[in-house]
Parts: structure tokens; C-alpha cells; sequence
């Protein structure tokens, strides 16, 4: 038995079907992200499992228990809101420690938790001052450490770190990390962040109007999307109707894909970094408007449209014969292609997803 199971949960607002018959396990130790774009239903399943929310139906188990019912305060688990939810009239050091104190933990001990954790999140020389006089990403910051002092059985965060700044998000990103490897607390993180979710995640469950899309490891769905939705989400996907495909590769009938996905094709996805950009140093792109193929590959005429720069990545869009396609490469400015060069793309069919 897996330690959290969410078994047919069924969770409404009025007429407002948030989630829908959810059956999700999570294994002990894992850290487990629920991944969607905001009212997919991914918080409202993490306050039910805290049980801030009733479900209408189905059961929650936990470590071999069911707790649908339980109190809140009996299930041993511990939340980061999105909201920093701090007691103002407490510093830094008071909100960290309230909930060891109400625990009649020794003081020694209680100091030894706080000053760990306050390290953690980097929040030295903060100790003594009260949350209004702290920016939004140090109060968040202070909520996230509240949470971690405890050493709960289970450790929730809804989007704890959306109101950090990059830099420290990334951080941060990387002491959670840490900490779950360190402490090997359950973890349950809600995000709508698809590059957060795939640096944080043992398994990624992506959530679509109040049900689940797709689970798997991140490499897993990145690699593979069961359905166009979790390749738009996931991955930047190139994703084409079939007729667009085949009049992109110059097919009058039925395109020829190696496939791993089920028929019947629909659409056909393509990851941006898969498509090779050739013919860097033709300046006459002699021969270059006709598409040709190997028994591997398709080879695309393309033009240049524009580009935008991601980082050390480099984006350009494409238009191969009416269709637009984005390709991703890493920046060098000595290949850099200015709108209305003519090249030619490479991309191998078994990066051709039929979904």
C-alpha cells in the first residue's frame, strides 16, 4: 500500500465540480508535485488532504489510515500556503517557534530547530524583527521555515516560493531538494511552474479541469506526452494538427512516423530542441525549396520568421511551407539568422510524437 492514497475523491463548491473522481498514490519519502494551471482543482487536493476542506466523496488514506474525517490538527502535517498566514504581533524567531513551544519542547532543543532552520532559508539577522517589516519573500520565507521546524509527517506547499525573486527562488528550489533528501519527509508540492516541477519532482501528476492528465517522472512526461495537452503544457512542444504536419513534410496521404504512442493520430508534437538547424554557411540555399527524407529524418526547408533569446537559448520561429515551427539552440552569436534567411531543418521521426 502506498503511504497517501486519494481514492475516488470527489470535491465540489456549490455546482462547481472542482475535483473529479482522483485516485493518486504517493509512496513515503517521495516528493510528489501537482502540476496545472490555476483552478485545475491541484490546491483544493492538497487542503483536503490537510483537511481544511471536506471531500463530498471518496476516501484519503494516509500511512495505512484513513483520515477523510480526521481533525486537521490530528493528522500530523504540515502546510505552506500561498498566503504567509504570520502572527504580526510575533518577530521572526516567535512565529518559527510557536507551534515546538506548544509542544513543551525543551528550550535547548527548540533554539538548536530554530537556528537550523533559520539558516536554511536565509533569514540571519532577521531573528527579531516582526513580519511587517519584512518584504512578501521574507515573510514566505518565515512561513516556509514554521513549516520545516516541525518535521512533519507530511510536508505540503502550495506554491510557497511564487513570491520569491529568481534568484533566490532557485535557491530555495535547491534546499528543498535538499532537506527532502536529508529528512525523507513525504513531500506534496503544488505548482503551476512546469521548469519548477521538473528540478523538484520525483513524479509530476498534471492536473486538467479537476482531474489528472498524466503521471510520471519528469523525464517521462517530457519525453512522452500521453495527449496534446500535456505536450502544450510540458516541454514548449511544437504541436500540429496531422493535416499540418503532412503538408509540412511535403506528404500528399498518410505521413510515416515512428511512433510510440496510440492511434489514431490526431495531432503530432515535436520538441523545439530536437529540430537540428543545417545549411549554416549556404548563402545561396541553392536547391533548398524542396523537402527530402531519409529513412530516419525529414529534412525541411524552412525561413526564418524571427527569433527571441531565453536565457542561453535561442528561439526562432520557422515557417516550413504555411506551417510555423519553433526551434530552440543554445545562444552563440556567430549563428545567429536574421528574418527571411532560407535554411534547412533537420528532425528525426522518432521525435515525430503521434498523439
Amino acid at each position: 500500500m502506498s503511504y497517501i492514497d486519494f481514492r475516488s475523491v470527489n470535491k465540489s463548491f456549490g455546482h462547481n465540480q472542482v475535483l473529479r473522481q482522483i485516485n493518486l498514490s504517493v509512496e513515503k519519502g517521495q516528493l510528489a508535485t501537482l502540476l496545472g494551471p490555476s483552478g485545475c482543482g491541484k490546491s483544493t487536493l492538497l487542503r483536503c488532504l490537510a483537511g481544511l476542506e471536506e471531500v463530498n466523496s471518496g476516501s484519503i488514506i494516509l500511512d495505512g489510515e484513513d483520515i477523510t474525517g480526521k481533525n486537521p490538527k490530528d493528522r500530523n502535517i504540515g502546510m505552506v500556503f500561498q498566503q504567509y498566514s504570520l502572527f504580526p504581533n510575533m518577530t521572526v524567531k516567535d512565529n518559527i517557534a510557536f507551534g515546538l513551544r506548544l509542544q513543551k519542547i525543551p528550550k535547548d532543543l527548540i533554539e538548536e530547530k530554530v537556528k537550523r532552520v533559520i539558516d536554511l532559508v536565509d533569514l540571519k539577522g532577521k531573528i527579531k524583527e516582526y513580519p511587517q517589516e519584512l518584504s512578501g519573500g521574507q515573510q514566505q520565507r518565515v512561513a516556509l521555515a514554521r513549516s520545516l521546524v516541525m518535521e512533519p509527517k507530511v510536508l505540503l506547499l502550495d506554491e510557497p516560493l511564487s513570491a520569491l525573486d529568481a534568484k533566490l527562488r532557485k535557491n530555495l528550489q535547491a534546499e528543498i531538494k535538499k532537506i527532502h533528501a536529508d529528512t525523507g519527509i513525504t513531500m506534496l508540492f503544488v505548482t503551476h511552474d512546469q521548469d519548477e516541477a521538473m528540478i523538484l519532482s520525483d513524479v509530476i501528476h498534471l492536473f486538467k479541469d479537476g482531474q489528472i492528465e498524466q503521471s510520471g517522472v519528469p523525464t517521462k512526461l517530457y519525453t512522452q506526452p500521453e495527449t496534446r495537452y500535456a505536450a502544450e503544457f510540458i516541454g514548449h512542444y511544437n504541436v500540429l494538427d496531422k493535416s499540418e504536419f503532412d503538408r509540412m513534410i511535403g506528404s500528399g496521404g498518410e505521413s510515416e512516423i515512428v511512433i510510440r504512442n496510440v492511434q489514431p493520430c490526431t495531432s503530432v508534437a515535436i520538441r523545439p530542441e530536437t529540430i537540428e538547424i543545417l545549411a549554416e554557411n549556404d548563402s545561396d540555399n541553392q536547391g533548398i525549396e524542396s523537402a527530402s527524407e531519409t529513412h530516419d529524418r525529414y529534412m525541411l526547408p524552412a525561413t526564418v520568421v524571427d527569433s527571441t533569446l531565453h536565457g542561453n537559448v535561442l528561439r526562432y520561429t520557422f515557417d516550413v511551407r504555411g506551417t510555423r515551427l519553433h526551434s530552440d539552440v543554445l545562444f552563440r552569436s556567430f549563428t545567429l539568422y536574421p528574418a527571411g534567411h532560407k535554411l534547412m531543418l533537420s528532425v528525426e521521426k522518432r521525435n515525430c510524437l503521434r498523439m
